[in-house]
């Protein structure tokens, strides 16, 4: 869950090593780092902390070589620290490189180490991979790292320069993503696409267990056993102002804004009088499956359960929603009639790719809905469907989210469509106005700040709602936890007189979303419980909905309760943005928290 930096080419490197850090903080900020090769030396200049106490600190250094890595970090290996911090390097400083990822077996390849003399500077399993490749280096530093490799376990992309061969960066991957662009002036890599966009638009794409050796002027690509292989360049299609804040306070709110924009991306070209298209998934024959796995985690979780529902629904035949940390351990019914769609917004979610993996290895049919170009998951899925949400850079999800609830919704119904089903289309005509709802929402933006107010001084927050609302009240109270750090828990609303109604007291703070007709007013019967008990209520429902005693009361736009759970999420951001921002929280960086979770 760290952003990693190369340059090699006839300029200075600093200059696109601390751009591109800047753009890959989102994946990580307790430390930072950058070395250049200059006069045969390597330069590191590392610190704890944000980006901007490495800047700081390079104020007084001008680092001026032509080759060099740098490095963000979000720790999973020894605490925050100077010595912990990337770039690590071996004991006389010949040669340097940055990780992301997690080598599993390091405690093993360390003790080898120590015992033929090596010491170690950090606590960090990145080390371990610097001082192996001293004690294998025999002269060609890509065979040496081809051993290494060969060596160790886990998730990696690795960019390493040396002064034995001081004219090109070796660069490798597993499981943790790794760009390369082709620049007027050399090559340049880095962790996600933004950190190259401002240099170049042409990329290759590595994948797992592939090498490139980067010089000025030349790239060469090799697979895990050395061998020669050719790549082609992929043209990234959105330019650097998409990764800009726009004249927004915060990356958050901006992307909360853009989501009329990107819902209508996600949709254009995919309805036409009331069918649906996705030539994507054409080759499929869905009449083969007799269940569904939906698998992601976090926020895409979220998204899936209600993708699960809805399928359920259309489809009537089995299907469940699994959080991708338990799938593979949790021996899942999975065989080839089983059709599995895995969700994630960077495509590089490493329990949702293991996930993916297994269901491979059992013979099922895999979609993949991703929303980076190229990214893992979408090169090793059967299939892939991209939600058009364009780069997320808040490491809240928002956008992402909302479209991978209408890529959902429509996959139901185009799977529907394909079996000859008979499919509401009403939901498909009233699909097509999301974009124009989500924007009437948004311009009751202020309500939504006044209603933060009355978290302002909460450490705990209750979200009730059944069926669909439950997953929209997940999604609600962990966006909350995630960017305000109130405590927040989401209750199926018929639980709440099973246990939890006892921490209710007066005072507290029930968020409630009943949108759902056919079950909506024993949510609210629920709301009147709390209420009696003291609670301060906001409730989220739809028009036309009888409500009585309740104070705070926001009617969503009249549309089928399918697609109120899009709709309802955007009134859930504002309200943890708002919070967050009234008790003074980072809200793009969270603490602890990092966008791409690249490790198990």
């Amino acid at each position: 869950m760290c952003g990693i930096t190369a340059y090699c080419g006839k300029g200075e490197a600093l200059p696109f090593l601390m751009q591109g850090l800047s753009k890959l903080e989102y994946r990580g900020y307790d430390s930072a780092g950058v070395t250049t090769l200059e006069n045969n030396q390597l330069i590191t200049v590392k610190c704890k902390g944000r980006l901007e106490n490495l800047e700081n600190k390079l104020k007084n250094q001008h680092l001026s070589g032509h080759v060099g890595i740098g490095h963000t970090r979000w720790a999973t290996h020894g605490v925050p620290s100077n010595l912990n911090s990337h770039p690590h390097t071996n004991q006389d400083e010949t040669i340097a490189l940055v990780h992301n990822g997690i080598i599993e077996n390091y405690r093993e390849l360390k003790d080898e180490l120590l015992k033929k003399g090596y010491q170690f500077q950090s606590d960090t399993d990145s080390e371990v991979v610097v001082q192996l490749l001293d004690s294998l280096y025999d002269g060609n530093l890509l065979e040496a790292t081809q051993k290494v490799l060969a060596q160790i376990k886990g998730s990696y992309a690795l960019c390493i320069l040396s002064t034995l061969e001081p004219e090109h960066i070796i660069v490798a991957k597993k499981d943790s993503p790794l760009i390369i662009g082709k620049t007027k002036d050399g090559y340049v890599g880095a962790s996600d696409i933004p950190a190259l966009l401002e240099y170049t638009k042409e990329v290759y794409f590595l994948e797992d267990y592939e090498m490139a050796v980067l010089s000025t002027d030349h790239i060469s690509f090799y697979d895990q056993h050395g061998h020669p292989i050719e790549k082609q360049t992929t043209t990234i299609p959105y330019d650097l102002e998409a990764a800009k804040k726009d004249g927004y306070d915060t990356f958050m709110l901006k992307e909360i804004h853009e989501q009329p924009h990107v819902i209508a991306e996600t949709l254009r070209g995919r309805i036409n009088h009331n069918h649906i298209i996705l030539d994507e998934l054409k080759d499929i024959d869905f009449s083969q499956f007799n269940k569904i796995y939906l698998v992601a985690c976090g926020t895409a979780y979220h998204a899936s359960m209600c993708g699960a529902h809805i399928l359920k629904k259309v489809l009537d035949i089995p299907v469940l929603s699994e959080v991708a940390s338990e799938f593979r351990y949790d021996d899942p019914f999975v065989d080839e009639k089983t059709l599995a769609i895995f969700v994630s917004q960077s495509g590089e979610t490493a329990d949702t790719l293991a996930a993916l993996r297994l269901a491979k290895e059992k013979k099922a049919t895999t979609i993949a809905i991703a929303n980076v170009l190229g990214s893992t998951i979408s090169r090793d899925s059967d299939y892939v469907l991209y939600t058009c949400a364009g780069p997320e850079i808040a490491v809240a999800s928002t956008k992402a989210y909302t479209t991978q609830l209408v890529l959902l919704i429509l996959l139901a119904y185009y799977i529907a469509q394909q079996l000859g089903k008979d499919i509401n289309k009403q939901i498909i005509q009233q699909l097509m106005s999301i974009p124009q709802h989500v924007d009437t929402i948004l311009k009751d933006e202020n309500l939504f700040a006044q209603y933060a107010k009355m978290l302002e001084n909460q450490h705990d927050a209750y979200f009730i709602g059944r069926n669909l609302d439950y997953a929209s009240v997940l999604e609600g109270a962990l966006k909350l936890k995630e960017v305000s750090y109130v405590h927040a828990d989401a209750y199926v609303a018929g639980e709440l007189k099973h246990g939890p109604i006892a921490l209710i007291e007066n005072d507290s703070v029930v968020i409630a979303v009943a949108t759902q007709p056919h079950i909506a007013q024993k949510t609210i019967s629920n709301i009147q419980e709390t209420m009696a008990r003291g609670a301060r209520v906001i409730l989220l429902t739809t028009q036309n909905m009888e409500v009585k005693n309740v104070q705070n009361v926001y009617e969503l736009p009249d549309i089928d309760p399918t697609l109120q759970t899009i709709l309802v999420a955007v009134p859930l951001q504002l309200i943890a943005y708002y919070t967050a921002c009234i008790k003074g929280c980072d809200v793009d960086k969270p603490r602890n928290l990092a966008k791409s979770v690249t490790v198990e």
